[in-house]
């Protein structure tokens, strides 16, 4: 790929993320959780070892940066059961790289999944920012 093609796909990636809300941002951060859930899965019936050790690295980013990105004062119990939530999401993919174990991933996916539709559904109906429904 040409270095004006990759400056084009990177200039439209940060467009992308600058024009969506935080619900969808949040939703986006969740798909990307669960594509590098796929990718580590896979790599692990392939037994890729570095393929494993980047998507799930990359999934552990994700969570970590859903992890920061809470308020746990504003958010209240919600707040703090997503936090306890995340972290035990981050153990069980540990658990899965140390493993080298799919269980742990299918078990954090099915989880995701939840999460996500409740996320994009949010999204979905906040309508845009400062637009009363």
């Amino acid at each position: 790929m040409s270095y004006a093609a990759v400056s084009g796909l990177a200039t439209y990636r940060r467009t992308e993320v600058q024009s969506r809300t935080p619900l969808e941002l949040v939703t986006m951060l969740y798909d990307g959780a669960l594509r590098f859930m796929a990718v580590a899965r896979e790599a692990i019936e392939r037994k890729d070892i570095p393929a494993r050790r980047d998507a799930l690295n990359r999934t552990m980013a994700i969570v970590s940066e859903l992890q920061s990105a809470l308020n746990l004062q504003a958010g209240g119990d919600v707040a703090i059961e997503l936090d306890r939530l995340y972290e035990y999401a981050s153990v069980r993919l540990l658990d899965a790289a140390m493993k080298n174990d799919v269980a742990p991933i299918d078990e954090v996916r099915r989880i995701f999944e939840i999460l996500r539709d409740g996320w994009a559904t949010a999204a979905s109906n906040s309508g845009p920012v400062g637009v009363a429904r």
